[in-house]
Formats: C-alpha cells, sequence, structure tokens
C-alpha cells in the first residue's frame, strides 16, 4: 500500500481507534532494540511511526440529531503542515466530509454495504470483489464536482484518479474491467 503513494495524503477520520491502528500498521519502520546481554530470547523490534504521516480526528458533539460542538485534534503530524496540506484542498478545514460521502455511495451502489440490509454476503471473495469495482469507479470513472470546477467555475470532469495525477483521462467501465491487475 504504501509504496503506491506519491507521498502520504492527509488522513481525517472520526475517532474509531481503528484507523489509528491501521495506519499504524500501514506507515512505520521497525527500529530494532539493542540487545541487553540477558539470556533469552531478544526483544521484539519497537514500531515507530513515519514522522511525515499526517492523521487527524473529528469529534462530533450532538444533542438529539443536533451537532453542537465539533472539535478537531492532530493526531500525528504537525499542525503547520497539516493546514498547510489543507490551504491547497477544496475543503480548508479538518472534516470528514469526504469519506462520508464515498461512505454513503458505496452503500448506495452496492446492496450489502446498506445499513439494515435484508441482503446477505454469502461469500467474503464476492463482497470484496465488488467493493473493489465500486471503489474503482468512484475514483476512476466517476467524475467529482468539486475536483472538477476550477477557479472560473467551468465544469471539466474530473476524478479523483486525474487529480492524484494517476492517470490522465477518465476511464470508460470497459477500460477498467479489463485493466489487467483486476483480473487476477
Amino acid at each position: 500500500m504504501t509504496a503506491r503513494c506519491k507521498g502520504k495524503p492527509l488522513f481525517v477520520s472520526d475517532e474509531l481507534p481503528h484507523y489509528g491502528t491501521v495506519l499504524g500498521e500501514l506507515f512505520h519502520e521497525l527500529v530494532p532494540v539493542a540487545p541487553t546481554g540477558k539470556p533469552g530470547r531478544p526483544r521484539n523490534p519497537e514500531r515507530v511511526i513515519d514522522a511525515d504521516l499526517d492523521y487527524a480526528t473529528v469529534h462530533k458533539t450532538r444533542q438529539g440529531a443536533l451537532v453542537i460542538k465539533v472539535e478537531r485534534k492532530i493526531v500525528h503530524g504537525s499542525e503547520q503542515h497539516i493546514h498547510a496540506r489543507l490551504a491547497k484542498s477544496p475543503s480548508h478545514t479538518i472534516n470528514t466530509a469526504y469519506v462520508d460521502r464515498s461512505n454513503l455511495d458505496w452503500r448506495l451502489w452496492d446492496a450489502h454495504l446498506a445499513r439494515k440490509a435484508p441482503t446477505v454476503a454469502r461469500a467474503m471473495r464476492w463482497l470484496k470483489a465488488k467493493f473493489a469495482i465500486c471503489v474503482a469507479c468512484y475514483n476512476f470513472i466517476r467524475p467529482h464536482e468539486t475536483l472538477s470546477r476550477g477557479e472560473d467555475r467551468i465544469f471539466r470532469p474530473k476524478t479523483p484518479a486525474m487529480a492524484a495525477s494517476l492517470t490522465d483521462h477518465r476511464w470508460t467501465f470497459t477500460e477498467l474491467l479489463a485493466y489487467p491487475a483486476l483480473c487476477q
């Protein structure tokens, strides 16, 4: 995963602790521990999270259905570096709007991911395959409004993959499904 990233993106999530755990597993170095000289098995190397990992969380306090307070916390990275990255992005504040929107899209596109759905995913293998197609469509085929409107407000279709310089055009379904890495 880390080899595919051109630099590390800014990660923002709610306070579910699993996100931090997974980011720590993906973006770390193993630092060997100095031998103690005592008999027995040597200690395992320590996991040190990469210094250039930027990760922030958003905590929303609610009263009923109304959000009354939003608190932002930087978990990894420097505040200056994160705010400099936000200044270059469509959203100038730490929020979960983009991931919430993509989760909504994926729940709409795949009935197995919908909340309280009567459908049953019979095999994890097929669920993962369907989800991979949904994510690929989201990133390579579907243009996004916030990425497609420039300063002049003219709509020029742009996908997240185009914004990340992974491709120079919107893919077609034929192109996506014929891509060799998806056929493995």
